[in-house]
């Protein structure tokens, strides 16, 4: 709808003014997590669930140009007829995609390509927005903003999908060079912190009608609305996340071949797979060590255990005679509680030891915490007409509802009632455990 109103008008260039800002600074970020690597890195694919950074960073220029350019940008034309194909990543109303699991066989276009892609549409969006020519401000308002927040989401998968490829590599190379890495002279990784947390405490909340959802005018995604009333039950809730010297002590009880403690897909998972602890672990010299982005580093024991999946988060729980705490569970203690955290924009990049100065402690950051929850739409939900429908919608199925987010994850992408949701045997991303009952 045109704007008519002279009042109405500055307030749009405002907002979208300060839009622009935000739209740069996060696309800076993106070059900032690159810097480290070399052409190498960033082309190639470990797995079918993951993407070469090149193309993370093809498919977040190519949401811009798609959604943002096309639509609302007279006269603008594309900057290659083929990356529509090659950098949609589940778009079906757009159109076909190039296979995901082949996407590390993209050389070309090559990332110098790429970045010229990058800087052409930048140059582009930032054109678009600073003259401000377009009948529907609101429209292209969201459109930025779920733009920058899927970037956001894309920086994420960089550092995952990038640490599970350097894994890969007998070398285990770290994603940068710190001065500071617990390294020997030799190499060898150093001996086992022998810090220990204190032990978990429950804190108890009463039983209530919470309101669970969005409530504000800031953005958040669809799948977070529309807020509803839901009845729970008193619960406890522990004070901070499952330290790894706690789930060491679960692998050295067998936890990993006692099927009393596996969910029936679980189990399967854990005979299928050989697990026999968290991804990245290792012994060497008969310690254990994990791998990181900054390389293979002793255990720390009392920092989070991370990259769990659903079923070792659950089968951990019922070893402690504990439970997951359900998403609704979570966001009444969320809600109360400050968005404080290891993030990533402090490039720290792997979880820490609680500081045990609150009451509750690492609900944001550090890891993602799964719940007990399926990931379904709340009562009342619709996904968006068109494309941008496809977002989260067609996903509620098969899935489990985590909370928080990661070390990988943006300060300013996160927030109570943010749901993130990953299959339950997916364990590349940062997740972690807290316990309820």
């Amino acid at each position: 709808m045109a704007t008519t109103s002279s009042n109405a008008a500055s307030s749009s260039t405002i907002d979208l003014a300060e839009l622009a800002d935000s739209y740069r600074t996060i696309r800076a970020f993106t070059t900032t997590l690159c810097e480290p690597l070399e052409i190498e890195d960033m082309v190639a694919q470990s797995m079918p669930d993951a993407s070469p950074v090149v193309w993370h960073l093809a498919h977040t220029t190519w949401f811009f140009e798609t959604f943002l350019l096309k639509p609302f940008c007279p006269g603008y034309k594309p900057f290659h007829p083929q990356f529509e194909y090659l950098f949609n990543s589940y778009y079906n109303a757009v159109g076909e995609q190039f296979t995901r699991a082949d996407r590390g066989l993209l050389t070309r276009p090559t990332v110098a390509q790429v970045r010229q892609y990058r800087e052409s549409v930048e140059g582009c969006v930032n054109e678009f927005l600073a003259a401000g020519r377009f009948d529907d401000a609101a429209s292209v308002r969201a459109t930025v903003e779920l733009g920058i927040q899927h970037e956001q989401q894309h920086q994420e998968l960089i550092l995952t999908d990038l640490k599970h490829l350097l894994s890969r590599n007998p070398l285990a190379p770290a994603y940068r060079s710190l001065p500071d890495v617990a390294q020997s002279s030799n190499g060898k990784a150093a001996t086992n912190s022998v810090a220990t947390a204190a032990p978990i405490r429950f804190v108890d909340f009463p039983e209530q009608l919470a309101w669970i959802g969005y409530d504000g005018d800031e953005f958040a995604f669809d799948n977070e609305r529309p807020r509803h009333r839901q009845f729970v039950e008193a619960f406890g809730i522990a004070n901070r996340l499952v330290t790894n010297g706690e789930y060491l002590e679960f692998m050295e009880v067998g936890g990993y071949n006692r099927p009393e403690y596996w969910l029936s897909m679980g189990w399967s998972a854990v005979s299928e797979n050989r697990w026999q602890s968290p991804l990245y672990w290792t012994q060497r010299d008969e310690r254990w060590c994990e791998f990181t982005l900054d390389g293979i580093q002793p255990l720390q024991l009392d920092a989070p255990v991370c990259h769990v999946s659903y079923f070792e988060a659950d089968a951990y729980a019922r070893f402690a005679g504990l439970r997951l705490p359900t998403e609704a569970e979570w966001e009444i203690v969320a809600s109360q509680t400050p968005v404080e955290g290891h993030f990533a924009e402090s490039l720290r990049l792997q979880p820490g030891p609680a500081a045990d100065s609150g009451p509750i402690e690492q609900m944001f950051g550090d890891c993602w915490q799964w719940t007990s929850s399926p990931y379904i739409g709340y009562p009342g939900y619709r996904p968006p007409s068109g494309a941008i429908g496809e977002y989260n919608g067609k996903f509620m199925c098969n899935q489990y509802v985590l909370r928080g987010g990661s070390v990988a994850t943006s300060r300013t992408h996160i927030r109570a009632s943010y749901r993130n949701f990953f299959p339950p045997q997916a364990r590349w991303q940062f997740t972690g455990i807290r316990l309820a009952k």
